[in-house]
């Protein structure tokens, strides 16, 4: 007896999750996808992992430069997560007219993302289907602040001319995060806040 894939898509979308663009640069090809198979892993050093379809022709990319970018994506930006998960000329070859600026790597950072996560890989490992990439993260940025693991990292970064360009919600207003569960966009809602659990 085996696990119909159909089904385990079903049940592993029960778990609600946030929509990611990871982006790239290599040769200076941009190239970018949608992700939602994205977890923080270690605080010390801060790594964090993603996981990339084998088929993806933003793989080897991602092979080749050892750098990629997690765009944490708002409600208003869905549109690019649909665009950075087909298969079209404005993906390919116009990088979904994304604007961006860049961290520590060259790594684009999509202008206007609820969060960034500027990272070099550390590791590759087989995942059935995909590949797992295990990375190290140099840059970080949300409400307009940023930081970095190095000070030469802040060398060639365009951010810091504009750091409202991360999250770029004026001030006093919150930004959603996109969602993803059963199969579907979600949007959270705004009126209802309850504080986690005490640590």
């Amino acid at each position: 007896m085996t696990i119909d894939r159909d089904f385990f898509r079903q049940v592993a979308g029960q778990f609600a999750t946030g929509i990611t663009v990871v982006t790239t640069q290599s040769q200076g090809i941009l190239a970018g996808l949608t992700v939602n198979a994205f977890c923080s892993v270690s605080l010390d050093p801060p790594l964090v992992l993603v996981c990339v379809d084998l088929t993806s022709n933003t793989l080897p990319s991602i092979r080749e430069s050892g750098i990629f970018a997690i765009n944490m994506l708002t409600s208003d930006q869905e549109y690019l997560s649909q665009c950075f998960a087909t298969s079209t000329e404005d993906r390919y070859e116009h990088f979904c007219h994304a604007s961006f600026h860049t961290a520590a790597t060259s790594s684009p950072i999509i202008d206007g993302c609820l969060a960034f996560l500027d990272t070099r890989v550390v590791a590759e490992y087989p995942g059935g289907d995909h590949v797992i990439f295990l990375s190290e993260v140099v840059a970080i940025g949300t409400d307009g602040q940023i930081a970095f693991a190095n000070e030469e990292d802040t060398l060639h970064a365009t951010i810091l001319d504009s750091a409202e360009n991360v999250d770029g919600a004026k001030t006093g207003e919150e930004k959603i995060p996109l969602a993803y569960y059963r199969g579907k966009y979600r949007h959270l809602a705004c009126d209802y806040l309850k504080p986690s659990l005490a640590k």
